[in-house]
């Protein structure tokens, strides 16, 4: 029976008929509707024609989170009157409950590019929504594009929502081809704002730590929130390890404290969605509950201001979730979540003048994620670069650069970026292409179902009381009765069925776990190096915690580790104990064997290696190096410590400057003589020298300036007028012959004022007038000028009156332009 009553209190009703004319003129559209409104659950039923009396047609919503998948179908077919599978149904990873008279089907972005890439006409679905797209989700910006593809190509009658939470929809309608938006008012409440921040200094979040005293504030916050509100209490937490801490310090307040999150199990999860059973409640979420799911009873949001997004950092090779602030949208739709039945609260745990400088929106994931699914994915579809997908955001050309590394190195792509028959299998097993591998490549080695339950480990890292061994963590979930087991064993089921169990089962736990976990992670393959202190085969240093049982292990496979902020190692989180061998084998690729000669501690090594990566396996001297690469290292000596190593002499500078002004004055054929350039034409102007020296005491003999003359432009005869453009010296009235110093933006002539007498016109070298320093008798600087003549005219009176008492031996005429220039006293000069 079709609960009437519940569809027609669902305020997006009133937008569902500009809504169904949006799509029957353009077949595209944006729905913007606040959470609660029914946007996930009536449209859905109204395209599908299961209410309202329209054509029955198939539709596929797409949610971001397997939470929310679940929840919207149940929600859905408990409206029409029914259980999910029959008219309503989901699919997410490993669960499926559909039946042959599903029309409305709920699945995951992830679970929806599967199955495009399966069937691109998506045969029988007349429409597809993308709910929560405001949220930005990677799978759901590219399951965006792809449709938009099937659309232009294929399948012009295939109807598209994007549907939003926020009225931000103006990048979605173009990406859509300027798509109608069509807008739903939500029926929303007064929510009063109260600050609420700790009452000490609290320390920033950094990787995944959130500071202890941050939570306990929540937690007092939240008892506050108990004692001065009426109704539920939603409290926002940016992960599991957070709502758990929490929980733990709210035990004995006169309400069930109860734990929303992606891991929760199924029972908790509808207990929370299908409301009180007549006590107070308080749940704990992450931002699951922001948007994507309902939860009756709320008066009062607790918002800790605090969220989780990917980082990852390419040149270390590590990727993990990190705690961020809170974005101002993620707060205004926390907060909306106490007004949604009547007036309510929110309680912002910070400072009110802090609000104003967060991020407007959260990041988009496809900026700031690893993408190497991504890459996979847009590889598989046809577009190995994604130039030609329709995104809100291209994907930055450095992570895309790092990704298709990736997916070359597991075999997935070929050199040119296409896609290989084993990356198709790889895309298809619903991983992580780097999972994929350890699983296709592991199962030969361990066993497909050995491997299966190692990789299963790595999709969903184990709660952290399992440990940071991951054979023991294995042994643990094996064993264990909570949620993580359970769902542990159900995707260790999925992944067992794609696999052939053939070969390589026997055998201890520990080689095998760590083998799989080494193909998955092979730049994280570590040896040790000191107690609890390992290097990656990246370069990154990895550390373990104190008392871990990992320690004393030669070779680490990394599984899950981050990197704090200003830490010069990375942490390490989950990790298995390898040996040599097989870190050979799982990072074979990364192995190094012969003569390196580089620069290194000021001077030349030589020797003959072996490396994996940044790891040496072994080191020789190596006594007779190849000349040309002990000619690079010299070269790259002189890169990071400069010319200054080779013998020069203050000729050889002033000769480098003359050079320099020549060829910022005149051009070509005068050379350029800076660093760079000069390292870039050494078999110009050092050889033979350079490729006789072998160490850095030979370079040390080579004449620069010698050498610099080989740069001269002979060829041309201009070489013969380098003192005529540019003298070492002057000579000025007095007979004295002045060194020039051309190492500023303008030549300069340092000479005693009593030296110039009668010279009328500034000295000019190659044209170009020189800034004459005059100086006092005593070699002093007493002015600066590059016109001569105004000085005299100008500024030589006050010079005269400030200096002739100073220096009464010394001529200082009233005229200076008709006097005879001096370099002696007036005696010296009689």
């Amino acid at each position: 029976m079709i609960r009437t009553d519940a569809l027609d209190q669902l305020p997006v009703r009133t937008a569902v008929p500009a809504l169904e004319r949006a799509l029957d003129h353009r077949g595209v559209a944006v729905l913007c509707a606040p959470p609660g409104t029914g946007k996930t659950t009536l449209v859905p039923l109204v395209l599908a024609g299961l209410t309202g009396g329209g054509p029955v047609r198939r539709v596929v919503v797409a949610e971001p989170r397997r939470i929310a998948a679940r929840a919207a179908a149940r929600r859905m077919a408990w409206l029409i009157g029914e259980q999910a599978g029959g008219r309503v149904g989901f699919t997410v990873r490993g669960e499926r409950v559909v039946g042959p008279r599903t029309v409305v089907e709920v699945v995951t972005t992830g679970v929806l590019l599967q199955r495009l890439q399966r069937d691109q006409e998506l045969a029988g679905v007349d429409a597809v929504i993308i709910d929560e797209c405001h949220e930005r989700h990677l799978d759901a910006d590219t399951v965006a594009a792809f449709l938009l593809d099937v659309r232009e190509a294929i399948r012009p009658d295939l109807r598209l929502v994007a549907a939003s939470a926020t009225t931000d929809a103006e990048g979605w309608a173009r990406l859509l081809g300027d798509a109608p938006v069509v807008e739903a008012q939500g029926v929303s409440h007064p929510v009063e704002v109260v600050w609420a921040p700790p009452a000490g200094p609290v320390r920033p979040p950094h990787g995944m730590r959130v500071d202890p005293a941050l939570l306990t504030h929540v937690a007092s916050t939240v008892r506050r929130a108990l004692a001065e509100r009426e109704g539920d209490v939603l409290c926002f937490l940016p992960g599991v390890g957070e709502i758990g801490r929490v929980a733990a310090q709210l035990a004995g307040v006169a309400a069930e404290v109860l734990q929303v999150h992606g891991r929760a199990p199924a029972a908790v999860q509808d207990a929370v969605l299908a409301g009180s059973s007549g006590s107070r409640r308080v749940v704990l979420a992450t931002s699951v509950a922001e948007s994507s799911l309902t939860v009756p009873g709320v008066r009062v949001v607790v918002d800790s201001g605090l969220a989780r997004e990917p980082r990852t950092d390419h040149a270390r090779g590590l990727s993990a979730l990190t705690t961020v602030r809170a974005s101002q949208a993620a707060g205004r739709q926390r907060a909306g979540r106490a007004g949604r039945e009547a007036p309510g609260a929110v309680y912002r745990c910070w400072e009110q003048a802090e609000d104003g400088r967060l991020a407007r929106f959260p990041s988009p994931e496809i900026k700031v994620a690893d993408l190497a699914a991504f890459a996979l994915q847009a590889a598989c579809w046809g577009d190995p670069d994604a130039s030609g997908l329709a995104l809100l955001d291209p994907p930055p050309a450095g992570a895309m650069g790092a990704a298709r590394e990736v997916l070359t190195a597991v075999g997935a792509v070929d050199a040119d970026g296409r896609v290989t028959d084993r990356g198709v299998r790889m895309s298809r097993l619903g991983l992580h292409p780097r999972l994929a591998r350890a699983l296709l490549d592991g199962a030969a080695e361990v066993g497909g179902r050995r491997a299966a339950e190692v990789v299963a480990l790595l999709s969903e890292e184990p709660p952290r009381e399992y440990g940071d061994d991951l054979a023991a963590a294995l042994r643990t979930a094996r064993r264990g009765g909570d949620g993580y087991a359970a769902r542990w064993r159900q995707e260790v089921r999925r992944l067992s069925s794609s696999v052939k169990d053939v070969g390589g089962g026997s055998g201890p736990d520990d080689g095998a776990v760590g083998l799989v976990a080494a193909l998955a992670f092979p730049e994280r393959v570590a040896r040790a190096r000191g107690e609890g202190a390992f290097l990656m085969v990246s370069g990154t240093g990895a550390e373990l915690r104190d008392g871990s049982g990992l320690r004393s292990a030669p070779w680490l496979a990394v599984a899950v580790a981050d990197r704090p902020a200003h830490a010069a190692s990375a942490r390490v989180r989950l990790a298995a104990v390898i040996d040599e061998d097989t870190a050979r084998t799982a990072a074979g690729h990364l192995r190094f064997a012969g003569e390196e000669v580089r620069w290194a501690g000021g001077d030349v090594v030589a020797r003959r290696v072996e490396r994996l990566g940044a790891v040496e396996l072994s080191v020789r001297p190596l006594r007779e190096p190849a000349p040309e690469l002990v000619r690079e290292a010299l070269i790259e000596g002189l890169r990071r410590e400069g010319l200054g190593l080779l013998r020069r002499t203050r000729e050889t500078e002033q000769l480098r400057d003359r050079l320099a002004f020549l060829h910022r004055t005149l051009g070509a054929p005068w050379p350029d003589v800076s660093d760079g350039a000069l390292l870039d034409r050494t078999e110009e102007w050092m050889e033979p020298e350079l490729s006789r020296a072998r160490r850095r005491s030979d370079l040390a003999r080579i004449d620069a300036g010698q050498a610099l003359r080989r740069l001269l432009p002979w060829a041309t005869g201009e070489a013969a007028r380098l003192d005529e453009l540019a003298p070492e010296r002057i000579e000025v009235p007095s007979g004295s012959r002045i060194r020039v110093e051309y190492g500023g933006a303008q030549p300069v002539l340092a000479v005693k004022l009593q030296e110039l007498f009668g010279l009328q016109e500034t000295p000019t070298v190659a044209g170009v007038p020189v800034l004459v320093h005059l100086l006092s008798p005593a070699g002093r600087p007493a002015a600066v000028t590059a016109d001569l003549a105004s000085f005299w005219r100008d500024g030589y009176r006050a010079v005269r009156a400030e200096l002739r008492g100073r220096y009464p031996k010394h001529p200082w005429p009233q005229d200076p332009t008709t006097v005879e220039a001096t370099r002696f006293t007036k005696r010296a000069r009689r």
